[in-house]
């Protein structure tokens, strides 16, 4: 594994680069290395204790992406020119629970940990759980589960427009109606998954109507 030698010129640039495309260039589409690239970086992203605790869907098909389109009042116009679009699921407290199966898949057939150090860093996650974080509610489960989503979403971003490639975050949907349609439509499993995002993949239309605008970095960093 090579050390990386990207300048940090190069990637303030893609930073500068990406804007929230909304609308595509629908003649122009990614190829599969690019998706498989984008995604890939979904799946090496971070997340708390390593439990991964997401699921990607993506939307190629017509027919289903014109179904989301009542749910999803932020999309219809992505869903109609993005080369890909893709649903950001974050898992439900079935799954993330200290003591779920999945936690000790992640575990044990994942992480390959000996027993010992599952029941050392099951013993860890029960407290972060219960005493840390507090996360004692379903709804406080699926929201730690979301942040975690939500850093894949910004390494996909950032890895698409290191290649010029455009996106589009997108919260504008009504959840409920939306993860009925997951699991009327989709296939998908909603007391396990429910959605945190979606996003659009692409090449813009036309340059963005104006310069990209931010606070000064003083406002935002405070040294001590």
């Amino acid at each position: 594994m090579e050390k990386p030698n990207i300048s940090q010129e190069a990637i303030l640039n893609a930073f500068n680069y990406r804007h929230a495309t909304k609308e595509f260039d629908a003649t122009k589409k990614l190829s599969k290395a690019d998706i498989d690239f984008i995604l890939k970086t979904a799946n090496l992203s971070p997340s708390s204790f390593g439990f991964e605790p997401w699921h990607f869907v993506v939307v190629q098909d017509k027919d289903l992406r014109e179904l989301l389109k009542p749910v999803a009042w932020g999309a219809p116009v992505k869903l109609d020119t993005a080369s890909h679009f893709i649903l950001g699921l974050s898992m439900k407290a079935p799954m993330t629970k200290w003591d779920s199966g999945y936690i000790m898949h992640m575990m044990k057939d994942v992480k390959q940990f000996p027993q010992d150090v599952i029941e050392m860093y099951s013993g860890f996650y029960k407290n972060f759980q219960k005493e840390d974080f507090n996360l004692d509610t379903d709804k406080k489960l699926f929201d730690w589960a979301s942040k975690q989503t939500y850093i894949a979403l910004a390494n996909m971003m950032t890895a698409a427009a290191l290649n010029g490639i455009d996106s589009c975050p997108i919260e504008g949907f009504h959840q409920e109606k939306t993860e009925a349609l997951l699991q009327d439509k989709f296939g998908i499993d909603t007391s396990k998954y429910g959605m945190s995002y979606m996003v659009a993949f692409g090449y813009r239309k036309a340059a963005p109507p104006h310069a990209k605008s931010r606070r000064p970095i003083d406002d935002i960093v405070t040294w001590k």
